[in-house]
Parts: structure tokens; sequence; C-alpha cells
């Protein structure tokens, strides 16, 4: 074969393949599998379930912030920073190595992105970064509300009664906060369910899906011999 000719061919190649990555990469997951008659998407139910078990392993850190929350304004403010980042570690961290937060694991779902591969840091950060800023948002209100109060006031004040006081001084920006937040959550519900794959907002910002972690491998298989037959037939 003359060398051109072999370069050329090897060029053409390497492009094929590369188209073939890109559209497996861009390809989203079938609603249902040959082989497997049950529902393999996680659905309202198991979500919340993940969700509940999510805030009861978190308890302890919540615990920390509303002690801080009583010594002092910024020990508040600190403690709130705290929690964070501590909610983003969890929320990305679990999701990119173990394929979902531990509540999630628990439920025996798993977070995969949308053809089907685990997911990468950039999917599991983008998952949480509507949240994240709405957690970023809270901790700001919260800092500016601070200001407009001196530390003795605040000190003496109970939790309710210094709740109820931080929302008078500040309500704009706390009803923002809060029906921003209302609105996020009642979005996902809805987008949740009225889609076959049960992807809710944050699944389509990250391009995952959440998936009945029995059937993860029996899924695949069904992938890979799809993508196998069909590059054979091309």
């Amino acid at each position: 074969m003359n060398p051109l000719d072999y370069i050329f061919e090897q060029k053409q190649n390497k492009q094929y393949n590369n188209l073939i990555t890109t559209k497996m990469k861009n390809e989203l997951l079938p609603t249902s599998f040959q082989g497997i008659n049950n529902d393999v998407y996680a659905g309202f139910m198991p979500r919340l379930g993940a969700l509940l078990l999510d805030m009861l392993i978190m308890l302890p850190v919540i615990g920390v912030v509303m002690y801080l929350s009583n010594v002092s304004k910024s020990a508040s403010i600190y403690g709130n920073v705290i929690s964070l980042l501590i909610g983003l570690a969890y929320h990305v961290i679990f999701v990119k190595i173990y394929g979902g937060t531990p509540g999630k694991l628990i439920m025996k779902l798993k977070i995969i992105q949308k053809n089907g591969d685990d997911v990468d840091w950039k999917a599991a950060f983008y998952r949480y970064s509507v949240e994240f800023f709405f957690a970023i948002l809270g901790v700001y209100v919260l800092f500016l509300t601070l200001n407009m109060i001196d530390d003795a006031t605040y000190v003496s004040l109970g939790f309710i009664k210094r709740s109820q006081t931080l929302s008078t001084l500040n309500p704009v920006a706390f009803t923002v906060q809060n029906w921003s937040n209302y609105a996020w959550t009642l979005t996902g519900i809805i987008v949740l369910l009225t889609n076959a794959r049960k992807r809710t907002t944050h699944d389509f910002i990250a391009g995952t899906v959440v998936v009945k972690s029995i059937y993860l491998d029996m899924m695949r298989e069904v992938v890979n011999s799809t993508e196998t037959s069909e590059s054979t037939i091309e």
C-alpha cells in the first residue's frame, strides 16, 4: 500500500472512531431494556426515601450549625460556611466515587451518565450546582441580615424568636430566597413525573439518570450488545 494511502486510511478510521465515540457519549439510554420487565429508573418514592436518609445522615452537621448559631453572629456564619462546604463534598465526592450519596446507595440507587457510563467530576458538580448556588445565596442573605442586629440582642433571643426576628429585618431577601427554593423543588418534581426516564431538573443539567443498581449490569450488557451489533452492521 502506498504510504500516503495508508496515512489517509488511518486518518479516516480515526475520524470514524471519534464520530462513533461522540455519538455514544451523547446517546440516551433506552426507556426499556430487552430481558428486563421491571422499571429500571428510580421514581419519586425511592428518591424521596434517599433524600430523607441523607437528611438523617447529615443531622450531626445540622446540630453543629444550630449550636454555633447560639454562640454568636460570627460563629453562626462560620458554621453555615462549613455546612455549605460539607454539603458540596457530600453531594459531589460521593456521587463521583460511588455513584450516589449514602442515602441513594442505601436505597440501592445509582447515578450514571445518560449513556450508561459512570459519572465524572464535571457531571457530579453540575448535578449539585443549583443547590450549591442556593446554599451560597442562603449564607449571603444570613450575612447581610446579621449585620442589621447587634451581637448582644442576637445571642439573647431563642432559636425560634431569632429566626422570626431575622426574617423581619430582611423580609425581601428571605422571601426571594425561600420562594426560589420552592420553585426549584416544585419544578424538579414536575419534571421527574413527566418524562419516561424519570430524570429531574439537575439530571438534565448534568446529563445523568438515576437507576436501580440491581439492574445496572444488565442494562449495560444490553447497551453494549446493541452497540456491537450496530458496529458490525456498519
